[in-house]
């Protein structure tokens, strides 16, 4: 696994991007900017924790990398546009509608060979049983969910931080330090927030047999009859 790409990274590359992101919100230029930084993250990310079992060809990467980018730069540029009459809390949550809907895309783009062809589903002791389609789809619900919980609490309660500390003459006089300051506090959430997101679901996933896609579950029955009753698969993070 790369270093950037590893999860143990999201605290200092995702402080650094996010902070920035929730700085710099108001001109076109820098929305687009730090969407593509942040795609361009998580694109990597999402590539180096995907289930390795199912390759993945550069085309395909660079089809999942070009739709996920060009998701979230056209959703942060609408809002961006349609909140600029909006109260200012409002425009500040705009890079979290971004994050959230590209999340949404990139993950699933990124780790499609697996929605496609499957992922391996063993029994409780490890023996290979198959590849379903199903077992993709619930793993990587799963990891969606995960990162937008990674992201919520610092890019939704943060902005509401920041506007009423910038209400402060302290902070008016301190203007240059403020996307300092909020990568900090990005940081800040980050440390409980990797760790907690990680482990809202468990790495080795498990699922039903009577929940598999019926070949699947027919093929498995007839081998074990009852003896099987859940599946396990490697989720990814």
């Amino acid at each position: 696994m790369n270093l950037i790409g590893r999860m143990s990274f999201q605290v200092p590359g995702g402080m650094a991007i996010t902070g920035f992101m929730l700085q710099f919100y108001r001109t076109v230029p820098a929305v687009v900017f730090w969407q593509w930084v942040n795609q361009s993250f998580n694109a990597l990310v999402n590539y180096t924790n995907r289930n390795a079992a199912s390759p993945i060809t550069p085309k395909q990467i660079g089809v999942a990398y070009f739709t996920a980018t060009s998701t979230a730069l056209a959703t942060a540029v609408a809002l961006n546009l349609y909140t600029k009459k909006a109260p200012p809390l409002v425009a500040r949550w705009v890079p979290f509608v971004a994050v959230a809907s590209a999340n949404c895309v990139n993950i699933p783009m990124m780790r499609q060979q697996e929605i496609l062809n499957g992922i391996s589903v063993t029994d409780e002791n490890g023996n290979n049983l198959g590849h379903s389609t199903r077992a993709a789809v619930k793993g990587i619900t799963q990891v969606v969910v995960s990162r937008i919980t990674m992201a919520a609490p610092g890019m939704i309660i943060l902005p509401i931080i920041m506007q009423r500390m910038e209400k402060y003459k302290f902070m008016q006089r301190i203007t240059f330090l403020h996307g300092p300051i909020q990568v900090m506090l990005v940081g800040a959430f980050l440390v409980f927030m990797v760790p907690a997101a990680c482990s809202l679901f468990p790495q080795r996933c498990s699922m039903a047999v009577s929940k598999l896609e019926p070949e699947l579950r027919d093929s498995i029955m007839s081998q074990y009859g009852d003896a099987v009753q859940r599946v396990y698969f490697n989720k990814g993070l």
